[in-house]
């Protein structure tokens, strides 16, 4: 965080008005600031190594490069900082790459802005946030065949990682709620993953929702 105990934000967007709109309402967040703009995948390596942001709010549409593998790149270089996809696509294949590499949310740019503010503040907490619309998108793209030929044979343990997953928490959040380390926890995810089937966190915590393997106390 910033001296001030702001959240530092990084906007990587192609598009200078939106991005500079994003800048204004950010200003006017006590708890936020907007610490720079990059337009190209480039420009995004440059800005997150000099700004050391808290948060990057990243279109993965880039001129450049391809926006999920800089995002990746970034996370490696740095891994405290937490990547928020801000994006006009549904695609779930989009998202599995996202999740794989431990995005901080997925926001839909035809949602509201307050959506926006509430998923970096959710992201830097160590959550993660996702937009209705990608949501159901990715519900109806898991095949029910696929969701109901088998049980989901999860531990006890297992279940208790699922629904903290179903709540959003990132690996660190969730080995602190269970008091484990971060590599037991994600030992525990790609357990998860395997066993119902899904190649991400997000994909994971759809089939489980269609299967009604996610209390709703929970999430």
């Amino acid at each position: 965080m910033g001296n001030d105990g702001t959240i530092r934000v990084l906007v990587v967007d192609g598009h200078q008005t939106f991005a500079e709109l994003l800048g204004h309402a950010l200003a006017g967040q006590p708890d936020l600031r907007w610490v720079g703009h990059a337009r190209t995948g480039a420009e995004a390596l440059r800005l997150a190594s000099e700004l050391s942001p808290d948060v990057i709010l990243l279109d993965p549409e880039l001129s450049d490069a391809d926006g999920i593998a800089i995002a990746q790149l970034i996370r490696v270089r740095q891994p405290d900082v937490r990547v928020v996809i801000l994006t006009a696509r549904e695609d779930p294949a989009l998202i599995s790459r996202a999740t794989a590499f431990g995005a901080g949310g997925f926001i839909s740019k035809n949602g509201a802005l307050a959506d926006v503010l509430n998923a970096l503040r959710t992201a830097h907490g160590g959550g993660m946030t996702v937009s209705t619309d990608i949501m159901a998108r990715l519900l109806r793209s898991t095949s029910p065949a696929t969701v109901t030929r088998t049980g989901s044979g999860l531990t006890a343990r297992e279940d208790e990682v699922l629904q903290l997953m179903a709540a959003g928490l990132d690996a660190r959040a969730v080995a602190r709620r269970l008091g484990i380390s971060v590599h037991t926890c994600r030992g525990y995810q790609k357990s998860v993953l395997a066993k119902l089937g899904a190649h991400s966190q997000l994909e994971a915590v759809a089939i489980a929702t269609r299967r009604g393997l996610v209390r709703p106390d929970r999430r």
